[in-house]
């Protein structure tokens, strides 16, 4: 059975050397995060004391303004950033969708660098072999597929991520709104293929700030920020607190009540 468990994860970045205070306030409104000040190094406290559990089925929004936490969050359970306190537990596979094509080397071939990027996602030779037909069809690259990816539009490059990261059985799906496919012709299909993508995955976590687009795809919604997870719920009363939080400001510290917020 397919599930994700998240307990009191809490996710640092230090910087060193920074001895400026107006670059540490400009920093902290523009994030929404905490940021705390230790003789030469500043850490900005980028998570605190995320817990949740999803199980099969669930497909959880993540709501916030920019700079909320949910990119650092997907970015988290993904294993790009590791946890300074608190547990992450998969009970499946972690199908990132933000970064759809990892380790790319653009002197080496779409090929090359599909067998690349499989083998960072634990794939067998035999599977990434067996899904490589899938991407050349769908990428529409033709003959481009044996040239390096450096020979390549930007859209090109987005199609190939986009045709290799939905042509793998999807498990855990961590999806970010922002994530792009190429240019307009190709956006139909894909919005089709993300469409049955998303359907064939067990637990789905999706960043967003449409609301049209988190009540169409998921059950359940969580309200984010300053790095915070503020409320998790039933879609439509999440995004009410949300606009809540909006209405009454949104700034860092506020609440969904409009009282301060701990630091």
């Amino acid at each position: 059975m397919t599930s994700l468990i998240l307990d009191n994860v809490c996710v640092d970045f230090p910087i060193y050397g920074s001895q400026r205070s107006l670059r540490r306030v400009l920093f902290e409104r523009a994030t929404g995060a905490f940021v705390q000040r230790e003789k030469d190094r500043v850490t900005v406290k980028a998570l605190r004391n995320i817990s949740f559990t999803l199980n099969e089925g669930d497909r959880l929004a993540l709501v916030g303004h920019n700079g909320a936490g949910k990119s650092t969050l997907l970015r988290t359970i993904a294993g790009v950033y590791q946890p300074v306190e608190g547990r992450i537990l998969v009970g499946g596979t972690i199908t990132p969708l933000f970064d759809v094509l990892p380790g790319i080397d653009p002197e080496d071939t779409a090929y090359e660098n599909i067998r690349t990027a499989g083998m960072l996602f634990g794939l067998s030779r035999e599977k990434i072999e067996q899904i490589m037909p899938d991407i050349e069809e769908f990428s529409e690259l033709g003959e481009y597929m044996g040239l390096p990816v450096r020979t390549y539009s930007t859209g090109m490059t987005m199609r190939l991520g986009f045709a290799f990261a939905t042509a793998m059985d999807p498990g855990i799906l961590l999806l970010d709104e922002g994530v792009g496919a190429g240019d307009a012709r190709f956006a139909d299909r894909a919005a089709k293929r993300m469409e049955d993508f998303i359907g064939r995955s067990r637990i789905v976590v999706f960043a967003s700030h449409s609301n049209a687009l988190v009540e169409k795809m998921c059950n359940k919604a969580a309200l984010m920020q300053g790095g915070r997870m503020l409320a998790i719920g039933e879609v439509q009363d999440i995004l009410e607190r949300y606009e809540v939080l909006i209405r009454g400001g949104g700034g860092v510290g506020a609440s969904i009540d409009g009282a301060a917020a701990p630091a």
